[in-house]
């Protein structure tokens, strides 16, 4: 029987998680160091805490690959509320217009999607962690300031509008990294002219790793420390996925 590598100097790999609601990245990456007993893990791609779907965690030896893993495009499944925008662009901020909603057709609806399609830039919400003279952006917002912030270049592969039952708007998008979602609603429902805001996100792929193999938290929380070591994608496994 050959030694397990995990054995000698902990475990190492990417473990796909199905993140829930109303929770932070950063306390799914807290429940798996408890899980797995050990101290050396990250995530790849924070998903605020209204978000749920895939979480990749790289742990042990992987932790060296989390920019490389990070770099990659997602996609996501949403749903965008019009006629409402809010502090944060998505349904945990504070209301701040709202504004009548028309009859708004599917070709006028699939119009303001396509505007945001290929390369543009966004300008990133100041509920983001992106820092000011080293200060996140989100603390300053908690403090009532609002900063100057640069546009980032980014780009949208793809889109599909799957169900318009006004003021929702379901839909699926590919993306690059470093792309904001709730900043790609709000700046829809702005073109549409009646604003919007993100009113529910799920991220369903992260480069070539998808929610197939993902572990819910309540499997991280509750099931066998074998099993979890089992589930993981082995860095031998990343190497021939990515081609390398």
């Amino acid at each position: 029987m050959r030694p397990n590598p995990n054995d000698f100097d902990g475990p190492t790999g990417v473990l796909l998680i199905d993140k829930a609601p109303d929770m932070t990245s950063h306390d799914v990456v807290a429940i798996a160091r408890r899980a797995l007993n050990t101290k050396k893990i990250g995530h790849c791609g924070t998903l605020d805490p209204m978000a749920t779907g895939l979480l990749m965690l790289v742990i042990g030896r992987a932790t060296k690959i989390q920019d490389l893993l990070m770099s990659e495009d997602k996609e996501y499944q949403g749903t965008l509320t019009l006629g409402v925008t809010t502090s944060t662009q998505d349904r945990q901020g504070t209301a701040l217009e709202t504004r009548e909603v028309r009859d708004f057709s599917a070709e006028e609806i699939d119009g303001a999607f396509g505007a945001f399609t290929g390369a543009f830039e966004q300008i990133p919400p100041m509920v983001s962690a992106i820092k000011k003279d080293g200060v996140p952006l989100y603390k300053l917002a908690r403090q009532g300031k609002e900063v100057e912030r640069a546009p980032r270049p980014v780009y949208v592969t793809s889109y599909e509008v799957s169900r318009i039952a006004l003021p929702e708007v379901d839909f699926t998008v590919n993306c690059s990294k470093g792309f904001y979602v709730r900043t790609y609603a709000h700046d829809i429902g702005d073109k549409l002219g009646c604003g919007a805001h993100l009113s529910a996100l799920r991220r369903t792929r992260s480069g070539k790793f998808t929610l197939d193999r993902a572990v819910t938290v309540d499997a991280l929380k509750h099931g066998p420390r074998e099993d979890l070591m089992k589930a993981m994608v082995s860095l031998a496994e990343i190497s021939l996925m990515r081609g390398a």
